[in-house]
């Protein structure tokens, strides 16, 4: 090294951000995969993967990500239909504060309150079920369907829209008004613009959006748990009867496999996001 010289420093910006991923991610996961493949003495198994081959965790597995998938692609186009709707408003007025300061809570609104909060309203003794009730009206009728894999989506839904509206909403505050009348100055329809100009650019954070949404309803926990009283219709509650047995039999090893797969669906997941992604750019093109 000549005399004189200094390393750079630029790359001290990102030391924080590296320490960050490595101490809440890498770490963790390095952790549940040894878990994964050991026994409650410490040695070395294979058998808890082949444990999740049973009936009720194989159903948790599915219904997790069913319940992942239809809330997050319902709440992305949902929440993107809303921020649109108040993006094309008053950029100051109350309606957008109204919207954003909403949302910002209720993406945090989640756990026992959410489920008291639902029980209140659409459950068998909610107010809005015994109204509808006297006027012949009876969404129950064929069974209480609240505790099951559809009443999850919909309580899901409740937090998963407001949070698409937040993070969806700087990606349309990034298309100007500018290029729908350069589009329409140049001859193109509404149909040109969003397929050409807004689709493009809002494309990618679409997608970004979803996933986001998906991961948040893969790993919800509380809700699932204040909802559901008994048995493990999702994966999170599987985990957690799987680590806090009454009965002493409690399987560390079979939790931690489990939470391995969910880190691989995730990656799947993730992987799939950026095949689509390209070929919707592509397609935009």
């Amino acid at each position: 090294m000549r005399a004189g010289r200094r390393l750079p420093l630029s790359w001290l910006g990102v030391v924080p951000f590296f320490a960050y991923c490595g101490v809440f991610l890498l770490l963790p996961t390095v952790i549940i995969t040894a878990g994964s493949f050991a026994t409650k003495d410490g040695a070395f198994t294979l058998s808890n993967f082949a444990d999740i081959n049973q009936p009720y965790l194989v159903k948790a597995l599915e219904y997790s990500v069913v319940l992942a998938g239809v809330s997050a692609v319902v709440g992305a186009v949902a929440g993107a239909l809303l921020a649109y709707a108040v993006v094309t408003g008053n950029p100051r007025g109350i309606l957008r504060r109204s919207v954003t300061s909403a949302s910002g809570v209720l993406a945090q609104f989640g756990g026992i309150t959410l489920a008291f909060a639902f029980l209140a309203t659409v459950g068998p003794v909610g107010f809005i079920y015994l109204l509808l009730q006297q006027h012949g009206i009876d969404y129950f009728a064929h069974g209480i369907w609240l505790y099951e894999l559809g009443g999850l989506i919909l309580v899901y839904m409740y937090f998963q829209i407001p949070l698409m509206v937040i993070v969806f909403l700087p990606a349309l505050d990034g298309v100007r008004p500018q290029w729908r009348e350069a589009t329409e100055s140049l001859g193109g329809s509404t149909w040109h613009y969003w397929r050409y100009v807004a689709g493009p650019l809002l494309a990618p954070s679409f997608l970004g959006c979803t996933l986001l949404l998906f991961a948040n309803a893969f790993s919800a926990y509380a809700t699932a748990q204040a909802l559901v009283s008994q048995g493990s219709i999702v994966v999170p509650l599987a985990i957690s009867n799987l680590l806090t047995s009454e009965t002493g039999r409690q399987q560390p090893g079979l939790a931690q496999a489990l939470a391995l797969s969910m880190i691989i669906i995730v990656t799947i997941v993730t992987v799939l996001y950026s095949l689509l992604q390209r070929r919707t750019s592509r397609w935009l093109r």
